[in-house]
């Protein structure tokens, strides 16, 4: 049977480090308010003369995971490009960085799940490889939110939680009886809570785009209503960890680390409070990154594995709610 093999994973920030004594400069807050607010002491964002996109970010994370691989270009059948601030207005992302490693015909997927890019963009892989129209497939996660923030006392309520940075993940079909690889994956999707956390310009369904009174009013800044997200999360992230566990024949017992998106401290910690699990079951690295949406999860990944949390034989868990509104989990078993 084919099984999803995790073959190399990488991550890239950019080099300019956001503290939250930094933000103060802009906006009426305090490090200690966003601290316990979020839990984030600082993040990432690009220079702030430009030139960095999310393509960018995603091709210096992809060349680390590829080379952990032991692939070359060449051998991606697919790339699935996760963002939802991609370089340009169109085409997309995915594009970009299949022109960056020189392919000439490779083909590209671009998907807009925002925080849960991942799941879903893992579960397309897992399905082009079980099915066999691709062996090896590139996942990237990108973010640049940082030039797409309200850094003012108007927006510090959003600007505050996000971070850039790229994730990527190579992902390769392995024949195998084994229960390894991806064992299960459950997606959902929600759309009556859309405007829950959402950006609404640029727009199609309005005659003008983008206006001069649009841009005035800050319509084309993320807004977000954080108590409705916090309260969906708590309720769905248990029910499809429970769910995907069962699919997957595996117990919350047998689970090793469980690494949540990074949108929020206080979302994690509930959650962890709602499966009854120990803290160091619980991956976070907000505090230092802050949330990077779609490279969120593979960033987190890529830094567990490196520190050693996770590896051989390991059992994880991973989940999270985004804009959408739309949620997910994953249960993936390392090789021994």
């Amino acid at each position: 049977m084919k099984k999803t093999i995790i073959r190399g994973t990488g991550r890239y920030l950019p080099p300019r480090l956001v503290t939250n004594e930094d933000l103060t400069q802009w906006m009426d807050t305090s490090a200690e308010w966003i601290q316990q607010r979020t839990g984030i002491e600082q993040r990432y964002w690009v220079p702030e003369e430009g030139g960095m996109g999310a393509a960018d970010m995603g091709l210096e994370a992809s060349k680390i995971a590829m080379d952990r691989a032991g692939w070359k270009p060449e051998d991606i059948d697919l790339i699935i490009f996760a963002t939802l601030s991609p370089d340009i207005f169109f085409p997309g992302s995915g594009c970009l960085l299949q022109h960056m490693l020189g392919l000439e015909t490779t083909p590209a997927l671009d998907i807009r799940q925002q925080c849960t890019g991942f799941f879903y963009g893992l579960a397309t892989a897992d399905a082009y490889i079980k099915s066999g129209q691709a062996n090896r497939v590139l996942f990237v996660g990108s973010e640049v939110h940082s030039t797409g923030l309200d850094v003012s006392t108007r927006g510090r309520d959003v600007a505050v939680i996000f971070g850039d940075g790229a994730g990527a993940v190579c992902l390769e079909g392995f024949e195998t009886e084994s229960k390894v690889g991806i064992l299960a994956s459950t997606l959902h999707a929600q759309g009556q809570y859309a405007d829950a956390l959402m950006t609404e310009a640029p727009a199609s369904r309005l005659s003008n785009r983008l206006t001069h009174e649009m841009l005035d009013q800050g319509r084309h800044y993320p807004k977000m209503d954080g108590r409705n997200v916090y309260r969906l999360a708590l309720t769905r992230l248990p029910e499809v960890t429970y769910h995907t566990l069962e699919k997957a024949g595996v117990s919350l017992e047998e689970v090793d680390l469980i690494i949540p998106h990074q949108a929020n401290i206080r979302i994690n910690q509930g959650f962890q409070k709602a499966l009854q699990i120990p803290e160091e079951k619980m991956y976070h690295n907000i505090q230092r990154y802050g949330n990077t949406t779609a490279g969120s999860i593979p960033i987190a990944l890529d830094e567990a594995l490196e520190k050693n949390i996770i590896g051989k034989s390991s059992t994880v868990l991973f989940a999270g709610l985004g804009a959408g509104v739309t949620w997910g989990a994953i249960i993936y078993q390392f090789e021994d």
